[in-house]
Parts: C-alpha cells; structure tokens; sequence
C-alpha cells in the first residue's frame, strides 16, 4: 500500500509581468496558505516520507513552506520534469520514486496536477492554488502505478474551505 498527496503550488504573483514563469514568486495568499496546508498535513497525521516538487520558484517555495509546517525534516527532492508537466510526466515521476517512501508529496503545477488527480480518483478534481488530494494506492511498488491501479480517494482540501487558523 502506498499513499500520494498531489499539491498544486500556493498562489503566485503577477506584480512583475516581465518576470520569467519559472521564477515567479510567492504572493500574500500563496505564503499565508502554503504553510496552512502544512498545518493540515500535521494535524491529519499525513507527514510524507518523502517530498517532491517542481524546480519552479513558486513550487519550491510552497513545498518548504509545507515541509516546514507538517515537521517534515528531510531535504526537499526538485524535478525539473514537473514544471508544467503533463499526467504522463507527473506519472512518469512517481513511477521512478523509492519504494521505501510510503507516502510522497508531490508539488507541481495545473492542468498536469488536476489531470491526474482527476485519473486517480475518476471524478472532476477543481484544483485551485494550494488544493491538496489524497490517495490510497493498492500497490507495493510505485512503478506499479497507472490510471488504472486500484485507488481510494480519501480526500480533497482546498484552502479557501479550512477554518481560519
């Protein structure tokens, strides 16, 4: 059994329209609910064993902000392939993921993430800035996944849904 958490990036800014994509920061929104969405991590007693995220600024920064608020205390994986990678590519990432990792966080960028949640757990996922899902995967190998491996959706959270800390 393995377990995937999906995170689309927190809320970035547009205040600098000549700004490369990739480098593009976090706003006020993104850097309030990026941590939040740590928080959440914590309290469900959902603590990745491993984190994985897309080399864009905005990515990298939500999944330390994340790492940091749900006591994650490892280094944070980059990979360049989830830069607005499609379902194939986020998959491809996934599959190639150590099986000693129970339970991964992978942090990425729309439409690729609400694609394959949407794979996952065959029902329309809106995936707003910082939305996390949850699955349970009935497999022993990550390899072993694909749109059709047997998989429970245990949860979707969206920021804009949580209680106010």
């Amino acid at each position: 059994m393995k377990e995937l958490l999906l995170l689309r990036h927190a809320k970035s800014s547009w205040a600098d329209p000549g700004q490369n994509d990739h480098d593009r920061p976090l706003n006020s929104r993104g850097k309030r609910d990026a941590p939040r969405m740590g928080r959440l991590l914590r309290s469900e007693g959902l603590v990745p064993c491993q984190i994985v995220s897309s080399t864009a600024r905005r990515a990298r920064k939500t999944a330390k902000a994340v790492a940091k608020n749900c006591g994650y205390e490892q280094k944070v994986h980059e990979e360049a392939t989830l830069y607005h990678a499609s379902p194939e590519q986020i998959l491809a990432v996934i599959r190639g993921l150590d099986d000693a990792a129970a339970r991964v966080l992978v942090v990425g960028h729309n439409p690729g993430m609400e694609e394959v949640a949407e794979e996952l757990s065959a029902s329309i996922c809106r995936f707003p800035t910082a939305t996390l899902a949850y699955f349970r995967l009935n497999i022993d190998s990550w390899e072993a996944l694909s749109p059709t491996s047997q998989t429970e959706f245990v949860g979707l959270w969206r920021p804009k849904e949580l209680p106010r800390d």
